[in-house]
């Protein structure tokens, strides 16, 4: 076996160490029940990934009702979600390998029927520019609140269930960059307008967060952040806000933060003059003061050991986790030559993946560059994503 850095351990500032550096991003698979329970798909595609890699990051759960964003999408906002959480935490934890939930409201990226009648919100009255997006209601200062509170409590209970640590997810568009982005946020009061304020909601979720980590968790308990750097439209999130928000973010008690990208080595979306990737520009701003996941389009060890190379300290490897549950274990065992990158769609029931999947193909053919391949039919598609 090759000695590589990526199989090293390594030990958060809170005392907690994984046992190496790889890490399972958050996926959606929609494989969880009509009210949101874990499910025992849920549980079988986590069985067949846990116990190799050093962290595993669950799919998104809503941490109020209307915060859903997709049918099959995980919950934490109630009690009643403990035993089937427990059971998934546990189910992830397997040989060591650490175990984080994370949290998400999905705004205005969702719509009425999902929500069961209830109009979608956001931080202004402005649609998504996507077709056939609904337009949201703008929350009120007490909701803003409210949200930031469910946050907190749905970390509590992630302690409860035996995680090992909470992702707020503040990248993809979701509720939390409708705050950054000046182009979704159009307020004009404390939660938007400037670069400070349009930050304030992701950071007073971080506080409170931390807050409820700080009075339940008995044992090293990690608190990371999952952010997209930019976006294309405009206005929209710019490498110059992002780089503000990482340098508060690094003081605000978080232990890592997780770069959002399709290329973990892209370039600016906006200045065609920049030439450095963006995550060590992020790299550079955050200086060490927590590790970052750096994620995109890593499929083979050289891939991850030229992350490690970058000195970023963990590398998340989305897709080629899809392909292959045991990629850690085969590359410890010294039999990279069996890893696989090409999947046919017959193999998907052995590899835990459900039907539902398909349905999600087109948000999925977006980041894998397969959008708008009107020709295609959805098996066609399946080959196509997982023989990238």
């Amino acid at each position: 076996m090759t000695d590589y850095q990526f199989l090293k351990p390594y030990t958060f500032k809170n005392g907690m160490t994984v046992k190496n550096r790889v890490v399972i991003p958050p996926m959606t698979e929609r494989s969880g029940l009509e009210d949101g329970s874990v499910s025992r798909d849920e549980l079988y595609y986590a069985s067949l990934r846990a116990g190799g890699v050093g962290m595993f990051i669950t799919p998104a759960a809503n941490v109020t009702a209307t915060g859903k964003g997709f049918e099959g999408e995980l919950a934490v906002n109630d009690d009643r979600y403990l035993p089937r959480l427990a059971k998934l935490a546990a189910t992830m934890k397997q040989n060591g390998t650490k175990a984080i939930l994370q949290l998400i409201h999905a705004g205005r990226m969702t719509n009425s029927q999902i929500l069961r009648g209830t109009q979608p919100v956001s931080a202004s009255a402005i649609a998504a520019p996507r077709d056939g997006m609904e337009t949201p209601r703008a929350l009120s200062e007490t909701e803003i609140k409210e949200i930031v509170v469910a946050f907190a409590m749905a970390t509590r209970r992630a302690i409860l269930a035996g995680f090992d640590g909470v992702e707020i997810h503040g990248a993809n568009t979701y509720l939390i960059q409708q705050f950054f982005s000046p182009n979704s946020n159009q307020r004009t009061d404390q939660w938007g307008g400037s670069v400070t304020n349009r930050m304030r909601f992701g950071l007073e979720i971080v506080n409170a967060a931390k807050m409820v980590i700080d009075q339940y968790a008995q044992t090293p308990f990690l608190l990371g952040y999952r952010i997209s750097p930019e976006e294309v439209e405009n206005p929209g999130i710019r490498i110059a806000d992002t780089l503000q928000f990482v340098d508060r973010l690094a003081d605000s008690g978080i232990d890592y933060l997780h770069v959002s990208m399709g290329n973990a080595w892209r370039k600016s979306l906006n200045d065609p003059q920049e030439t450095r990737p963006t995550i060590l520009r992020i790299k550079d701003q955050v200086h060490d003061r927590v590790p970052l996941i750096s994620v995109g389009g890593l499929q083979s060890p050289a891939d991850v050991e030229k992350v490690m190379a970058a000195g970023i300290t963990f590398a998340a490897l989305g897709r080629e986790y899809l392909r292959e549950p045991k990629w850690v274990q085969k590359v410890e065992a010294g039999l990279e030559d069996t890893i696989r990158y090409r999947v046919n769609r017959t193999e998907l029931e052995d590899l835990g993946l459900n039907p539902a999947l398909l349905d999600f193909l087109d948000v999925i053919g977006t980041d894998l560059g397969y959008a708008g391949e009107t020709d295609a039919t959805a098996s066609d598609r399946v080959d196509a994503i997982f023989k990238d």
